[in-house]
């Protein structure tokens, strides 16, 4: 069990890591300052430079068993924040408004209390994981050799989510985030005198046409496997000047489906859509992708472990909210271990996520834990 002293200490190193955010692909400082707070507790192995700059914590019993890894994230987003807090972010215009500070705590809280009694078999890791916001930090941690070492049979990530009430974890077996992708769409005609267009090849018709067509192959609706919503999130056609018939189009789309195979296929039917529409228009097309999520799916085995843990420490959950359209880069964990995602309520009322009013509320720290910490016990033992 935590003490007062822990919850003390963990606490302000919560709300450092608050106020020094670092963005995707950057967090070099905050997993400087986690590999810092680890060496603490004596961890069997660091490993540094996870798909970039991730963090794993290896706490092995050294008798065999499963590995059990739980998720935290390094990253911050690009918002800057308005709170009057003492603990404010310093930095201009990033904040840790997505309660990756309080993700990051709960590990550490963990390791606190494996360091003074580890498991009797198997393998914890407590992943520390880098660009989760962009979606790239998953798939890089999975694919660097580094992570074959630690290669987990399951894995556990806890989210914070507004809306519900205080400690109440939201979850449920199978789909509980949306797989989503980015994709930008460039249509490249020919500029001309805006007295002259007919001099030109305007990419405006195309435009038109193109917006309702991507609306079409994605209109939302019930959250089964056969969803999908195609989002238009920006477009813009030529210089905002009255002189240029415009030559060149840009048009960002969010794609969303339920499984990664139907993101697969909802990439394919708005790129052929795109290239058609180009092509009728005499325009080049080119397309690139960012922001590519996979879907987090609860394994029924893992869905299982956790809510039986939170039974027996007495932490309230259900499905309130999920399935979630929203994506979060955690499911490629599961293409390799059996996974469960949870997310815990911080008070239904309050601050929403990614808004520039938001800081992780820290009586949240011992119940994520103490969640880690049941689950990690019921698969591994006490030594």
């Amino acid at each position: 069990m935590l003490t007062n002293s822990d919850l003390t200490e963990l606490t302000e190193f919560r709300r450092e890591l608050h106020r020094h955010p670092e963005l995707s692909g950057e967090e070099v400082e905050t997993a400087r300052t986690v590999v810092s707070a680890l060496k603490a507790m004596a961890p069997t192995r660091i490993i540094t430079g996870l798909g970039g700059h991730g963090v794993a914590a290896v706490f092995d019993s050294g008798v065999a068993g499963p590995t059990v890894l739980f998720r935290a994230e390094l990253d911050a987003l690009p918002i800057e924040e308005r709170n009057d807090i003492a603990w404010a972010s310093r930095v201009s215009g990033k904040s840790h408004v997505c309660g990756h500070d309080g993700h990051m705590t709960m590990l550490l809280a963990l390791g606190r209390l494996l360091s003074r009694q580890p498991v009797a078999k198997g393998r914890v890791v407590l992943m520390f994981q880098p660009a989760e916001e962009d979606g790239s930090g998953a798939r890089a941690v999975v694919s660097d050799p580094a992570f074959q070492d630690i290669q987990a049979d399951w894995a556990f990530a806890i989210h914070v989510e507004p809306g519900r009430p205080f400690g109440y974890v939201a979850t449920c077996p199978g789909l509980v985030n949306c797989a989503s992708l980015g994709l930008q769409i460039k249509l490249t005609g020919k500029t001309a005198h805006a007295a002259d267009p007919e001099d030109g090849v305007s990419p405006a018709l195309a435009v038109a046409k193109l917006i309702p067509a991507l609306n079409a192959l994605g209109e939302g609706g019930a959250l089964d496997e056969n969803f999908r919503l195609v989002t238009l999130t920006h477009a813009q056609i030529g210089e905002p000047t009255f002189g240029v018939a415009p030559g060149e189009a840009v048009i960002y789309a969010t794609l969303r489906s339920a499984m990664d195979d139907g993101m697969a296929q909802i990439e394919a039917d708005a790129r052929s859509v795109s290239a058609h529409v180009a092509q009728e228009f005499g325009l080049a097309v080119e397309f690139s992708i960012s922001d590519h999520f996979a879907a987090s799916i609860n394994d029924p085995d893992a869905f299982k472990v956790a809510t039986e843990a939170m039974d027996a420490i007495g932490v309230a959950h259900g499905d309130v909210g999920v399935p979630m359209r929203a994506s979060e880069d955690f499911g490629v964990f599961g293409w390799g271990a059996k996974a469960a995602m949870l997310c815990l309520g911080p008070g239904e009322n309050y601050a929403a996520l990614h808004n520039p009013d938001y800081d992780f509320p820290d009586d949240l720290i011992p119940v994520g834990c103490a969640i880690f910490e049941r689950i990690a016990r019921d698969l591994l033992g006490r030594a």
